[in-house]
Formats: C-alpha cells, sequence, structure tokens
C-alpha cells in the first residue's frame, strides 16, 4: 500500500516538471518557408464578403481607421449580406435595433461597431441597406 502511495506521488511530481507551451511565437531555425498550404473550400458567406468589396472597390466606398480599411457597400450586395448574417446574429445575440436601423454584426457587439464587420436595414432609408466589411492591413497602412 505504502508503495503504491509513494509511486503515485512520484507520478505527481515528475507531471508536475512538464513544460507547458504558450503562444508566444517560436523563432524560426531557418528561412522562412515562401510555399502556401493548401487552402479549404470557401464557405458561401465568403461571396457575401466578396461581392460587398466588389462594390467598394469600384465605387471608391472606402477608408482606414487606424490600420483597418472598411469597405462600404449598399444596394444588393448589402441586403445579401444583412439576410445572410440573420439566423448567425440571433444565434450570439449580436442584433441590435437603434437609431431607426437594425444592425447585425458577425461578433457580439460589446461598446460599438469599431473593428467589427457589420450590416444595417433602415425601412425607411435611402439606402435602405448598408454594409461595412472590415480588413486588418496592419501597419501597411497607418501613416
Amino acid at each position: 500500500m505504502a508503495k503504491a502511495f509513494f509511486a503515485a506521488l512520484a507520478a505527481l511530481a515528475l507531471s508536475a516538471c512538464v513544460t507547458v507551451h504558450d503562444n508566444r511565437p517560436v523563432a524560426p531555425s531557418g528561412p522562412p518557408r515562401m510555399t502556401l498550404e493548401a487552402g479549404a473550400p470557401a464557405p458561401p458567406q465568403a461571396k457575401l464578403y466578396a461581392d460587398c468589396i466588389a462594390q467598394s472597390a469600384a465605387a471608391g466606398t472606402y477608408d482606414r481607421e487606424d490600420g483597418l480599411i472598411r469597405f462600404m457597400c449598399s444596394g444588393a450586395p448589402a441586403q445579401a449580406f444583412y439576410d445572410g448574417l440573420a439566423a448567425w446574429s440571433a444565434r450570439i445575440g449580436s442584433e441590435i435595433t437603434a437609431d431607426g436601423r437594425t444592425w447585425r454584426a458577425t461578433q457580439k457587439v460589446h461598446r460599438d461597431l469599431s473593428g467589427l464587420d457589420h450590416c444595417w436595414h433602415a425601412p425607411a432609408g435611402n439606402p435602405a441597406y448598408g454594409c461595412t466589411a472590415v480588413f486588418d492591413a496592419g501597419d501597411f497602412i497607418r501613416p
């Protein structure tokens, strides 16, 4: 019985010596690999982004917020994106009605919409639908 107790105690002591890895980047041990991994097929939601960004780029309706590029679309691409967010927004609780608009975001809104992909619908508005798709370009676009 005592041998089993000490064996268990020794096992616990050894397990305490196991190194736990954190999420810090590890320095590469050689030159960087310049090959891309194979991608998975994009889900249907990706087309909502592509259509919004394409309209925004063509119309020049994009701007910068810190290191983010905000692509703003309206009309049919925005309505499709807004409608596509319905079930997702309901599930995560990211639909908010304010100022005569109903807003849907791809993430839960904690403080404001800054940095979040989102769409809105204004029944009496012109335009009636609008979306903002956010791309994190980082330091490259900072002044």
